[in-house]
């Protein structure tokens, strides 16, 4: 039982809830019991690398950072024991608690949405969103195209560097093929329009309407997906408990 083979439809509600649930809370044990919760659930229920998971935390802490910075500086003046002075503006205990408040639950939210990341395969989501969502095969496969795209354009872009050079202009440093790039933009363009209109024709060659279709890979609903959501559940209970 781990999240990376929960449901995606279920998981995706489960943590849309708990963080529409957050936005309510006005104290900052609350969301400080849903990240540090959040991060046991997924250390015991996830195979998830935290190398990776603390890169993509950076800059959602330097905003933690600078949102408890600017509401302790820039905050209007709220009623209160003054705790300290900074540069000649009083701070008040209530500030304190809103600026450590609002950082606390970006933290938060960030630890809910890189659960759900880590741990789920985007083509499985988008079955699933198809199978139990109900949603349009036509959306679904567009998904998919876009995916696609990604590396067909990546690619395009290596052999339009590749015709250049050949063709006498030399770009040596990362830097220079950056500012390349606005020279590449419209021939990479023109080839993706072409690829997406091969694409669009070999679909309705094969049968593709938009229909309700049959799928190969079925992504169930099981009582493991259940119980990982009720755990996730009751760490909100527990948390807003904590916060009362």
């Amino acid at each position: 039982m781990t999240f990376h083979e929960m449901n995606p439809t279920i998981k995706f509600l489960t943590v849309a809830c708990l963080m529409f649930g957050l936005a309510f809370m006005y104290n900052p044990w609350t969301p400080l019991a849903v990240f540090l919760g959040t991060v046991t659930l997924q250390t015991l229920f996830s195979a998830v690398s935290w190398r990776r998971w603390g890169l993509f935390m950076i800059p959602f802490l330097l905003t933690a950072l600078g949102t408890l910075w600017t509401t302790l500086v820039f905050g209007k003046q709220s009623s209160g024991d003054v705790v300290f002075k900074l540069f000649g503006n009083d701070v008040t205990d209530e500030n304190v608690m809103l600026a450590a408040t609002l950082s606390l639950r970006v933290l938060a939210f960030t630890a809910l949405s890189l659960l759900f990341t880590l741990t789920t395969d985007p083509k499985r989501f988008v079955y699933s969103l198809m199978q139990q969502g109900k949603l349009s095969p036509k959306i679904a496969y567009s998904v998919f195209v876009g995916f696609r795209f990604f590396p067909i354009l990546k690619k395009e872009l290596m052999q339009l560097y590749e015709t250049h050079a050949l063709r006498g202009v030399r770009l040596e440093t990362r830097l220079d093929h950056i500012r390349h790039v606005p020279k590449l933009i419209v021939p990479l363009l023109a080839g993706s329009i072409r690829q997406a209109e091969r694409i669009a024709f070999s679909m309705e060659a094969r049968g593709f309407t938009g229909e309700p279709r049959a799928t190969y890979e079925v992504v169930p609903v099981t009582r493991n997906d259940f119980l990982l959501a009720s755990l996730l559940l009751l760490l909100f209970g527990v948390s807003v408990w904590i916060g009362i």
